[in-house]
């Protein structure tokens, strides 16, 4: 099993070589500045940050990392110039035309840990020597920030299939935090394990759990 905790070395060295490209730079905002300059009239798409750390001078930048905690944000406009157009392959989509662009500059480091998810998933996945990535397609925009590091990065890119979601009637995603029924539940409930997981292929659960098609 990896743990993400051992592998903090591989997170630094990647966030130290997209430093030292210029593509990072520290970000002290909270989540209610983002959320403030959100709502404030021309504010950004919902989701993007609005880049006010970038605009910092070395100066105050040296000056606040040594009193504030801070998170290492990439610099996306400059690092999507840097590598050039891209693409991946996707099992249901087909070949996808990266645009990382859209969703801003992206924590890679968190103020209370050393790699976020962008970069530790792809870091990791590399590591590993994983070929095909196969998740559900709530993750499909995060594979255009991937494929935009594996690219700094000189990382190989895997093959990627995102799935369709299992929903409810009302068409919401089935998650823990709302409740919906786990596999333990269905078999608790007298599920057959070949007729589940026959319907799990079609995107649909046995009747009588009141989930719709996907």
């Amino acid at each position: 099993m990896v743990r993400q905790s051992e592998r903090t070395d591989a997170y630094r060295a990647a966030l130290g070589a997209l430093g030292a490209a210029g593509l990072l730079y520290p970000c002290f905002c909270t989540r209610a500045d983002i959320a403030a300059a959100a709502s404030a009239p021309h504010g950004m798409a919902a989701g993007t940050y609005p880049g006010t750390c970038r605009a910092l001078d070395r100066a105050e930048r040296m000056r606040r990392m040594a009193a504030d905690p801070f998170a290492w944000r990439l610099d996306v406009a400059r690092a999507v110039a840097m590598a050039g157009p891209l693409v991946w392959h996707d099992a249901v989509m087909g070949e996808v035309e990266a645009d990382p662009a859209r969703f801003g500059d992206v924590v890679l480091a968190r103020k209370d840990a050393p790699a976020a998810y962008h970069l530790a998933v792809t870091v990791d996945d590399a590591w590993q020597g994983v070929t095909d990535v196969v998740r559900g397609m709530d993750l499909f925009d995060a594979t255009h920030i991937h494929r935009l590091l594996q690219a700094l990065l000189g990382l190989p890119v895997p093959r990627y299939h995102h799935h369709p979601l299992l929903t409810d009637a009302e068409g919401h995603r089935l998650a823990k935090r709302t409740g919906a029924p786990t596999l333990a539940d269905l078999r608790a409930a007298g599920a057959d394990p070949a007729e589940l997981a026959a319907a799990l292929r079609a995107g649909r659960v046995p009747a009588g759990f009141g989930v719709a098609e996907a």
